[in-house]
C-alpha cells in the first residue's frame, strides 16, 4: 500500500518561513514526478511546484522567487521551503506523485497539510 503523507504545516505571520515535508512509503520501485498542490477556501486547486527524479523545477508564477522544491530520493520524500509567506499563501497543501508499484505507475496523493498565513 502506498502513501503520501505530508507534515509541517501551521499558523505562521505574513513575511515568515515554513517548510513542508511529503514522505512516499510503501511498496515503491521507483518516483517519477513529484508535486505540490494547494487549494484555498472557494477556489480550485492549483499546482505550486514540481520536480522530475533528476531534478528538474517548475513553479507557478505566484510562489516564483520565494518557494523552493527539492527531493531526496534516497529517502523517497519531498519539500517545500517556503519563504515571504503572504495571507494568499493559506491553503491545504497537498503533495503528488507519479509511483511505480508493483508492475504499474498510478498517481498518488496525500491528504494534505493546511498552511495559515497571518496578516
Amino acid at each position: 500500500q502506498v502513501q503520501l503523507v505530508e507534515s509541517g504545516g501551521g499558523l505562521v505571520q505574513a513575511g515568515g518561513s515554513l517548510r513542508l515535508s511529503c514522505a512516499a512509503s510503501g511498496s515503491i520501485r521507483s518516483i517519477n514526478i513529484m508535486g505540490w498542490y494547494r487549494q484555498a477556501p472557494g477556489k480550485q486547486r492549483e499546482l505550486v511546484a514540481h520536480i522530475t527524479s533528476g531534478g528538474s523545477t517548475n513553479y507557478a508564477d505566484s510562489v516564483k522567487g520565494r518557494f523552493t522544491i527539492s527531493r531526496d530520493n534516497a529517502k523517497k520524500t519531498m519539500y517545500l521551503q517556503m519563504n515571504s509567506l503572504k495571507p494568499e499563501d493559506t491553503a491545504v497543501y497537498s503533495c503528488n506523485a507519479d509511483i511505480l508499484s508493483d508492475l504499474r505507475w498510478r498517481e498518488y496523493w496525500g491528504k494534505g497539510t493546511l498552511v495559515t498565513v497571518s496578516s
